[in-house]
């Protein structure tokens, strides 16, 4: 006799089902697995034999083998104890079959048969509503599962509760989804005082979620500005806040069962490996990138970070996702993330001022910038400098605007590209390409004018090109424009200038 019940494993974003089949038959006492276990999913025997045992249930004396099937796909994680209980415990007669058939169970297996919470409730959800099946997991588990809404999510707290609940003595109930929690910044743009461009040129990134690159001298602001950005997003829409909490569920990070509808904000130091920014390492789990979907990636003291690190970004920028390759497998993860990056013109940091820079200048700064590659630099739509702001300046200089104002400007240009690009997956101006483009970003006669005489003074390539389109069309949504003027297109060229100088 087979007894059998549902699980997931994990390929990237995606919890792919996995069938648990548990026979029990005549031969000498064993208990195998099989179906391609990893270490942790080989352990659940003895995890859950010694569960059984502190609820009185011993094992039969005979042969149980479980499969996992497919078994040509790699099964990894401590969240397959329970499933395995369940199956086993069907087999035995202990609960009934056609109950542990309609249950997708995840969860790991205390010693004493509690069961302590796992990575990945949020997909696994998902996964039991495409099945038809009801969500079995941890207690702690169950607020975060719950949210999806798309089928049943029932939270024991103990392997004896699940029991009971599927002997129908004590039905467990469903569990509540968790609190969405809404932003709440203690920061505000209005600290910043001086830096009337860069506060612009975050307003428009803001905007149209355009990459910014800001170079400056030790103290000038940038890290502090960049600091401040995610005040003036606008919260998540429940399409992207689903989206970005599923690759923190896998992450484990939504520790507190609740949904954020604050766009993350992850700044990573410049000493994180290659596999912690894009992903991969043991499991191929998420990086950095993929935590900050829909969000904002801080890269400070851009030069500093390895080379290989850096080029490693290109595609994922253009693509929105980052797919990691190995020799057993694909995983792909989402990656659509606004780059912000900040860096010294030099190594000392003060190349534009003769006073302080040291005897290696210009030299230190051609060399310094130089670390970071053509293409990366061509794949920033902004890109300024963040002068010093004097002491005299500091005093005198009144408080900018708060957040909250310019946050409602920034709503409304997301609003005017909502309405844009509706029935499409774009969602801002950043992500329009090819023919879309050329209909929402052509310029009038004027604004070709001045495009096509910076393009042949700037040498831009056709990617730099088509990204002051877009930086223009976002000016110009800020402004309530329908159609690019050479106003908007001037100010978008002002961005690309400084860079360009820098590097010379």
């Amino acid at each position: 006799m087979v007894a059998r019940t549902w699980t997931v494993a994990f390929e990237g974003v995606d919890a792919r089902p996995v069938d648990v089949q548990c026979a029990v038959s005549a031969g000498l006492p064993s208990f195998t697995i099989v179906g391609l276990p990893d270490k942790a999913v080989s352990e659940a025997r003895e995890r859950v034999r010694a569960a059984l045992a502190s609820m009185q249930i011993a094992l039969p004396s005979k042969k149980i083998t479980i499969n996992l099937s497919p078994a040509d796909l790699p099964k990894a994680g401590s969240h397959f104890d329970l499933p395995i209980a369940i199956a086993l415990l069907a087999a035995t007669g202990l609960i009934p079959e056609d109950a542990a058939e309609k249950m997708l169970a995840i969860g790991e297996l205390s010693l004493d048969g509690t069961l302590v919470g796992v990575a990945g409730a949020l997909p696994s959800a998902l996964a039991a509503g495409a099945l038809g099946c009801d969500l079995i997991c941890p207690e702690t588990c169950g607020p975060e599962a719950a949210w999806v809404g798309v089928t049943p999510v029932f939270a024991p707290r103990t392997l004896a509760k699940l029991i009971r609940h599927a002997t129908g003595d004590a039905p467990l109930t469903p569990s509540e989804p968790g609190e969405v929690h809404l932003p709440n910044h203690t920061r505000d743009m209005m600290d910043v005082k001086g830096q009337e461009k860069a506060k612009r040129a975050i307003e428009i990134a803001a905007a149209g979620h355009h990459h910014m690159f800001l170079v400056g001298t030790p103290g000038s602001g940038k890290s502090m500005l960049a600091a401040r950005l995610p005040t003036i997003l606008p919260e998540l829409s429940a399409q992207e806040a689903l989206e970005t909490s599923v690759v923190h569920s896998l992450a484990g990070l939504l520790d507190s069962g609740g949904i954020s509808r604050a766009r993350p904000f992850r700044e990573p130091h410049h000493t994180a490996s290659r596999a912690a920014i894009v992903g991969g390492g043991r499991g191929a789990k998420p990086g950095e990138i993929s935590l900050a979907h829909n969000g904002v990636l801080f890269l400070d003291e851009l030069p500093e970070f390895p080379r290989a690190v850096l080029d490693s970004l290109r595609q994922p920028i253009e693509a929105g996702e980052v797919m990691i390759a190995r020799a057993n497998a694909h995983t792909r993860y989402p990656a659509r993330f606004m780059l912000i990056a900040a860096a010294n013109p030099c190594k000392c940091g003060y190349l534009p001022d003769p006073a302080r820079a040291c005897s290696k200048v210009p030299i230190c700064g051609e060399d310094y910038l130089g670390r970071i590659s053509g293409p990366l630099m061509d794949r920033f739509d902004l890109r300024l400098e963040v002068p010093p702001v004097e002491m005299a300046d500091l005093e005198r200089a009144p408080c900018g605007e708060p957040s909250s104002v310019i946050a409602r400007r920034v709503a409304r240009a997301r609003a005017i590209q909502a309405a844009r690009y509706e029935g499409t997956n774009i969602r801002t101006n950043a992500h329009v390409e090819g023919r879309t483009l050329e209909e929402v970003a052509t310029p009038d006669a004027e604004g070709r004018a001045l495009l096509s005489l910076a393009a042949d003074k700037l040498g831009l390539s056709a990617r730099g090109y088509h990204r002051i389109l877009r930086v223009a069309r976002t000016i110009a949504d800020l402004a309530g424009a329908d159609q690019i003027n050479r106003l908007h297109l001037a100010e978008a060229l002002s961005y690309r200038v400084v860079a360009s100088r820098e590097r010379a």
